[in-house]
């Protein structure tokens, strides 16, 4: 009698093993993501009826800000991304701050970084990531394939360009002070996709430059994001700045804005970022 009672246990639990490993195999059903170009992604993928929230920065295509706002990805609060109970979180490789992750870990959702790489490779690999994350391995070979295409005429396009011009990002103006992108960051990257140079030398991701470098760097273009309110960098703001108003760039009106997620998201179109800032680099190319 207690060798059947035994083996009923052990029958019992070995099917709510099989029960509990098939329900952790089914595809992620109530999906947050956090960065603009893992939601774009996942969108493109067609996983958009599964995605339940979003972070602040995601706001492309723009049917996808219906969605509940959980806050910007470097400063998340675990409050409000589990209050919209999700069974995965996929997040950008820079999602913060780490008390707030450790939170989200310890919370027991499967919380999964993509890779960052500021690259055309990189493009890829976040493509690919984000795919199997969701268990769409045929749409993202697919659309890896796709953006690979364009992303490999983006490099053949760079690689022509034999008299390249200098591009300093300014990301901010705050204090006077320019904070720009420097060596490593996604705005290097886009510029170097799209066959320019980056002026800013000598440090790594954004920091503040002196005025003597600003100088130094002698831009030919000023690249800025396309924002408004406080973070809003004006042409008449160039001008006034006692630095940046004498570089070559800002001497000759040289100046662009960009949509931020467009220009440094490195997702599905960094194709199309990097052919915009070519032809404003180029324009008698075409």
């Amino acid at each position: 009698m207690r060798k059947s009672l035994t083996l009923r246990v052990i029958l019992a639990l070995a099917a709510s093993a099989v029960l509990i490993t098939t329900a952790m195999a089914e595809p992620a059903q109530r999906v947050v993501t956090l960065g603009g170009s893992v939601t774009e992604i996942a969108v493109a993928l067609g996983a958009q009826d599964r995605l339940v929230a979003r972070d602040s920065t995601s706001t492309y295509p723009a049917e996808i800000t219906a969605l509940p706002d959980v806050g910007y990805i470097r400063a998340l609060s675990p409050e409000g991304v589990l209050s919209v109970s999700p069974d995965l979180i996929l997040a950008e490789a820079d999602a913060g701050p780490p008390a707030a992750v450790d939170v989200l870990n310890a919370a027991g959702v499967p919380f999964l970084r993509m890779p960052g790489d500021p690259t055309p490779a990189g493009v890829v690999a976040k493509i690919t990531a984000v795919a199997a994350a969701l268990d769409l391995p045929t749409e993202g070979a697919a659309l890896a394939a796709n953006v690979q295409v364009a992303l490999t005429e983006a490099e053949a396009r760079a690689a022509a360009v034999t008299d390249k011009k200098r591009v300093l990002f300014v990301l901010s103006l705050q204090g006077g002070r320019v904070m720009a992108g420097g060596e490593g960051s996604s705005a290097e990257g886009i510029i170097a996709l799209a066959g320019g140079v980056n002026a800013a030398t000598g440090f790594h991701g954004y920091k503040q430059m002196t005025d003597e470098s600003v100088l130094a760097a002698a831009p030919d273009l000023i690249l800025m994001m396309d924002r408004e309110g406080d973070l809003a960098i004006g042409n008449p703001d160039v001008m006034a700045h006692p630095t940046l108003s004498q570089t070559p760039a800002a001497q000759s009106g040289n100046i662009l804005r960009m949509d931020g997620m467009l220009l440094l998201g490195f997702g599905p179109r960094t194709p199309e970022a990097a052919k915009a800032l070519y032809d404003a680099l180029y324009p008698k190319a075409g």
